[in-house]
């Protein structure tokens, strides 16, 4: 394992697979994978369908376990933790910003932001103030009081990272974070991603989009499992 300035790596991961059944077979997404990612690292995983991205990236948020290899989280053997661990993980280190949003409809901007505070036991009232603090630092306090429905696809992926910011998570993970956008709007996105980073989060992306891809300052390109490149963006 690399260590820097004493700590180790934010993320660590050695000769990683994942292989899902198929009938009779077993179909393998990933095939050895090992990379190390450190704190403050603005990272895409970039590869065709198919590749093993979202695979890299659920093993990676703690949604899924290799079936073979070794995966550390700030040190932290992730293998070794109970199911309780990994959802405390989740809850407390990393915040997801999804392609859907994945917003609750019938909630407001602010309630959906609160959730991760809500599941951390959170006292309302500073639950409300961090909440309300992370929309306005995106650019949508004025929408607070809104439902997903009344907001545009924008809007909503700010909110969706608002609520991936609001617990102060150690790294963002976002997959495809404008695939559901207009290429305006995406960009408008991807600003606020760069920001963040500038203000010192990790933020590992997964996109297939090369312009995206180029905003960040490292890239990892998998192919058939496997990563074919892995390169710094002067």
């Amino acid at each position: 394992m690399r260590i820097t300035n004493n700590h180790p790596p934010l993320i660590y991961i050695e000769d990683l697979h994942r292989s899902f059944p198929m009938g009779d077979d077993r179909i393998p997404a990933l095939r050895g994978v090992s990379a190390t990612i450190n704190r403050g690292e603005y990272v895409a995983v970039t590869g065709r369908s198919g590749s093993g991205k979202s695979t890299l990236m659920n093993i990676l948020g703690c949604l899924d376990v290799p079936t073979a290899g070794t995966y550390a989280l700030d040190g932290r053997p992730v293998g070794a933790l109970s199911d309780d661990e990994q959802a405390f993980i989740r809850n407390r280190m990393i915040g997801f910003v999804f392609q859907a949003f994945n917003l609750l409809p019938r909630m407001d901007a602010l309630h959906n932001v609160e959730l991760p505070l809500l599941y951390r036991g959170t006292d309302g009232k500073d639950r409300r103030r961090r909440s309300m603090e992370a929309l306005e630092a995106v650019g949508v306090g004025d929408r607070a009081r809104h439902r997903p429905n009344e907001m545009s696809g924008g809007q909503r992926q700010r909110v969706a990272i608002a609520r991936a910011l609001v617990n102060e998570p150690s790294i963002i993970l976002a997959d495809e974070p404008t695939g559901n956008l207009d290429s305006g709007t995406g960009e408008e996105i991807m600003a606020i991603l760069d920001r963040l980073n500038g203000d010192g989060h990790t933020i590992v992306l997964v996109t297939h989009e090369e312009h995206v891809a180029m905003h960040c300052k490292r890239i990892i390109h998998l192919r058939d499992g496997v990563i074919e490149a892995d390169r710094s963006i002067a």
